[in-house]
């Protein structure tokens, strides 16, 4: 059976998070759903597999249901296939980030860089004096990563910020382009380079994945596979499961 898989997430003032937890968690369970879900006053981020049915009509309920009452109005929301369940249960938890940076002055609520359509990518990464960034943990970018990235050699995302301290200048990376495999995290970096002075700031909006979801292969700069946080390990151009080798005990 092919499960339907909802990565979503949106920054959005949540002052009620902890609230919104058991009823969300509820709602998910009713309808057969695994996956994770964090809850902070910043907003929600997460991704959960069920059937389609079930994984449509979550969406409608976080768009248009009374729990968020209409809060979530700006979902950024990717959809893929799992050949089966790709997680073994259900979680729904509360965080201080819905991704951790620690940084009060990177706040996407209130300042984000230039969202670049998957479309115009391959055009900005071109483009002279353009410093191309992979926001993402070291072992990520080991399996793939876009032609002429920079690895800032992160462990984790909260290293980002001194990265930028001590190998980013506002006065020599005048253009930054980052990407990541969703959007979340760059919506988190970009926020930090406009509080630390950076002018010009873009990143991929829908992350790698709408990029593997809507450009043609035979015009892809990506190169190798997308790490995904889950059962399926990655994924390739169209967003097409990583082929399992059947040897040894595999």
């Amino acid at each position: 059976m092919s499960h339907k898989v909802a990565a979503f997430y949106q920054f959005t003032a949540l002052p009620d998070y902890r609230a919104l937890r058991e009823p969300l968690r509820a709602i998910c369970a009713a309808r057969e759903l695994k996956g994770s879900v964090l809850l902070a006053h910043e907003g929600i981020n997460g991704t959960l597999a069920g059937s389609a049915s079930n994984i449509d009509a979550l969406v409608a309920e976080l768009q248009h249901g009374e729990l968020f009452a209409g809060r979530l109005d700006n979902l950024e929301l990717k959809f893929s296939n799992s050949s089966k369940m790709p997680f073994q249960r259900l979680k729904v938890r509360l965080k201080k980030e819905i991704v951790t940076l620690g940084d009060a002055g990177a706040d996407p609520t209130r300042q984000v860089g230039t969202y670049v359509a998957p479309a115009d990518w391959n055009a900005l990464m071109a483009s002279p004096d353009t410093l191309l960034l992979d926001t993402r943990n070291a072992f990520e970018v080991a399996i793939g990563t876009f032609e002429g990235a920079v690895d800032p050699g992160l462990a984790s995302f909260g290293d980002f910020r001194d990265f930028v301290a001590h190998k980013l200048d506002p006065s020599r990376h005048r253009r930054i382009a980052m990407f990541c495999t969703g959007g979340i995290r760059c919506e988190k970096a970009s926020s930090l380079l406009l509080a630390r002075g950076f002018a010009e700031v873009y990143h991929l909006k829908g992350g790698i994945l709408k990029y593997l979801e809507e450009v043609p292969e035979a015009e892809s700069r990506w190169r190798g596979e997308c790490f995904v946080f889950d059962e399926r390990v990655a994924l390739g151009h169209g967003l097409r499961e990583r082929v399992k080798e059947s040897v040894g005990d595999e």
